[in-house]
């Protein structure tokens, strides 16, 4: 070879230029840039240095077809107005970020047809993995067709116990609203929150009445306040119950919009919040929480810490370390004005 021939071409330098360079095949050259590959160090060196030489600078795409990865991730989400999944897409992103993988966000708008679209794209797209969220806590039926991907659920967790999920420890959050009433002194205290037949709505329900009954009370009312996850059905049942039980000195609520209807109703009947009566929400969304008057005490379900552990264990399951179950995240109480 001439040293004509040794120099770069013009344009890009490719792969053959640099296996030619060095005197090997492009199997070993490219071995030999991506630390793969048994071979003699001075082979390895003879081929970094035919690098240098040329400038080459390897093509990402390409390495990752070599090595079987595309270095994508799919999130598929039911919640279309990301009060959930944004704040779990931001986790997996900060985990994802640091290894260079992009997230590509797929809303299926809680669409049967429009989740099995886009799993067949992402298949088609052959991404790394992928994580599925939404907007409810309760358990989901799994995704099909995922032929074998690495798949991990987010908040929502799958019924199947093999597959991989991260959820919130919803015990732990009624636990922290309750204590946090009980210990301040509060003794009638009524439970507000969503429709009956979410699983979230019930089981934040019968642990609250659970603990309240371990602290020799009983529910302000005389029964959970079920009903919808809004401000509307807070301003109403806050009136029900304070017709039904004057006496009630707290109030906690499902949700944060909730909480907030409560605490309108609160001050429209000349109750002062938290002297005459506390009021503790769930979700710590500050859209809500912040514009609360006052602003409310709350409960956060560390939506970040959820999505980033659940980038951590799909980076798991792709790495070939596979495990199933549900792994919960602890809840925290925010402490502010209304509690």
């Amino acid at each position: 070879m001439t040293e004509t021939d040794r120099r770069p071409s013009p344009g890009r330098v490719t792969l053959t230029e640099v296996a030619a360079l060095s005197g090997v095949s492009v199997g070993t050259a490219s071995k030999a840039l991506s630390g793969n590959g048994r071979m003699r160090p001075e082979t390895r060196e003879r081929v970094l240095e035919a690098a240098r030489r040329l400038g080459f600078q390897p093509n990402e795409q390409a390495r990752a077809l070599l090595a079987g990865r595309t270095w994508t991730v799919g999130l598929i989400t039911t919640d279309g107005i990301g009060r959930f999944s944004t704040p779990v897409l931001l986790g997996a992103e900060d985990a994802l970020g640091a290894g260079k993988i992009s997230v590509l966000l797929c809303d299926t708008r809680g669409d049967a047809i429009r989740e099995r679209h886009y799993v067949q794209t992402l298949l088609a797209r052959r991404v790394d993995g992928i994580i599925v969220t939404g907007r409810r806590t309760d358990p989901r039926e799994p995704l099909q067709g995922l032929q074998d991907i690495p798949t991990v659920y987010a908040l929502a967790p799958s019924r199947n116990p093999a597959d991989m999920s991260v959820a919130s420890d919803d015990e732990g959050g009624a636990r922290l609203a309750a204590e946090h009433l009980i210990t301040s002194g509060r003794r009638r205290i009524a439970h507000v929150t969503g429709p009956r037949h979410h699983a979230a709505a019930q089981y934040r329900a019968r642990l609250t009445q659970g603990l309240l009954e371990a602290a020799g009370l009983e529910l302000s009312g005389g029964h959970v306040y079920f009903g919808d996850w809004s401000e509307a059905w807070g301003r109403r049942t806050a009136r029900t119950v304070l017709r039904a039980a004057p006496d009630t000195d707290a109030f906690f609520c499902g949700n944060d919009q909730i909480a907030r209807g409560v605490a309108d109703t609160l001050r429209e009947e000349g109750r002062r919040v938290p002297d005459d009566i506390a009021v503790v929400g769930y979700d710590n969304w500050d859209i809500m929480a912040l514009a609360s008057r006052p602003p409310l005490t709350t409960i956060d379900m560390n939506l970040n810490e959820i999505g980033r552990l659940a980038a951590l264990r799909l980076l798991d399951a792709i790495d070939g370390r596979q495990a199933g179950g549900v792994q919960t995240v602890p809840c925290r109480l925010v402490i502010r004005d209304s509690a």
